[in-house]
């Protein structure tokens, strides 16, 4: 275990898109006030952890969480485009609400979760986890026995909880996603294991009023 990766994984900080329960996807969309001031207060809290690199989707909401991150201890940002969002085609830009009165039928196979699904004529979810697993996978291999922060979407975190799990693609979800919390993996031998997930305490008491202060 000296030579395991320890995984600090994080979501983005929030977009307006996430506000609204738009679908993103690979939609590159940038952080809200609100998700600037979390990535802020992320970056806070991880300041004890001794950070050996910092990765991130190259998607900008990604990318300026991480760089928060980074920059409290001058170091880069690899942007890897397999820790992209799953691709959801013809239903990115489009609310919840939307999808299920324009594509009723898609919207059930995808509540479903439907493993081989290509949802909107995107990814379908065993693509999609496949790709993402790998990514992290990849990023463990090039840091054994160092400590990584992982800046991602909620769908990979989702991903890689279920690759630590056992948990099933098609199981429903009983866990959190927030934006910019903390969670944490041991990859070991191309296996992860979890340590905690979804401490969220350093954005205890952030609101919107803080963000545009």
């Amino acid at each position: 275990m000296e030579e395991a990766t320890r995984i600090i994984l994080i979501r983005h900080g929030e977009t307006l898109w996430n506000r609204d329960t738009r679908i993103q996807g690979h939609t590159d969309i940038p952080l809200s006030p609100l998700g600037e001031a979390q990535a802020a207060r992320l970056a806070a809290a991880l300041l004890d952890d001794d950070l050996d690199a910092v990765y991130a989707s190259d998607l900008s909401r990604a990318r300026q969480t991480a760089q928060a991150v980074a920059g409290t201890r001058s170091l880069p940002v690899n942007l890897e485009p397999g820790l992209r969002e799953r691709a959801f085609g013809r239903f990115e830009g489009l609310s919840w609400k939307e999808i299920e009165l324009t594509y009723p039928d898609e919207a059930l196979r995808w509540r479903r979760r439907e493993p081989d699904f290509p949802v909107g004529g995107g990814e379908s979810l065993t693509v999609f986890s496949a790709r993402c697993v790998a990514a992290v996978q990849q990023i463990a291999l090039r840091h054994p026995g160092q400590t990584v922060a992982v800046v991602a979407h909620g769908g990979v975190l989702d991903c890689l909880y279920r690759a630590a799990t056992g948990v099933a693609l098609d199981a429903p979800r009983s866990w959190q996603l927030g934006n910019a919390t903390i969670n944490r993996l041991l990859a070991s031998a191309g296996r992860f294991n979890l340590v905690g997930w979804h401490d969220d305490r350093h954005l205890a008491d952030l609101s919107l009023d803080d963000a545009s202060a």
